[in-house]
């Protein structure tokens, strides 16, 4: 099975940068050429080209939590229970909608299974920085925990 495990986000944009600073610890346990580690500074149609030929994908990203979030919480999310991803550029679609528009234009090569690993943030980082806040930096390792997991279950099989 081929997996691709795609870290999300602006290096420096601190918090929002957490999906690579995931993979990047990810790199250091993972050594299998059936898995693609890679950061992805995209959404929407451009994130769909980086995910094409996989059997499974897993995206690590910095999600915009509701009310009841907590701040640093990490979450494992099928794609089919999250349709409010969206890229942040507004001209762009997001990765739901662009999966359902390849469908459409008959693209077969989308991964079978679309997982996304978020860390919960009450709201998005607009200042510059490169180091994570607190409690995102206390998630990476759990995001890691929950990446490798997912990555094993399917080693197994």
């Amino acid at each position: 099975m081929k997996t691709v495990v795609l870290g999300v986000g602006n290096p420096i944009l601190s918090d929002d940068g957490v999906g690579i600073h995931v993979v990047n610890q990810l790199k250091q346990h993972i050594n299998n050429p059936n898995i693609t580690i890679d950061e992805a500074l995209t959404g929407g149609m451009n994130l769909l080209d980086l995910l094409l030929g996989y059997d499974k994908a897993i995206i690590i990203d910095a999600i915009k939590t509701t009310d009841d979030g907590e701040e640093g919480e990490v979450k494992r999310i099928p794609l089919g229970d999250f349709s409010t991803m969206h890229s942040c550029n507004p001209h762009d679609v997001s990765l739901t909608e662009a999966i359902q528009m390849a469908k459409k234009l008959g693209e077969t090569r989308i991964p079978k299974e679309i997982i996304i690993i978020g860390i919960m943030m009450k709201k998005l980082p607009c200042e510059f920085g490169e180091k994570l806040s607190e409690k995102v930096a206390a998630a990476v390792p759990k995001a890691v925990e929950i990446a490798l997991n997912e990555i094993k279950k399917d080693m197994n099989n």
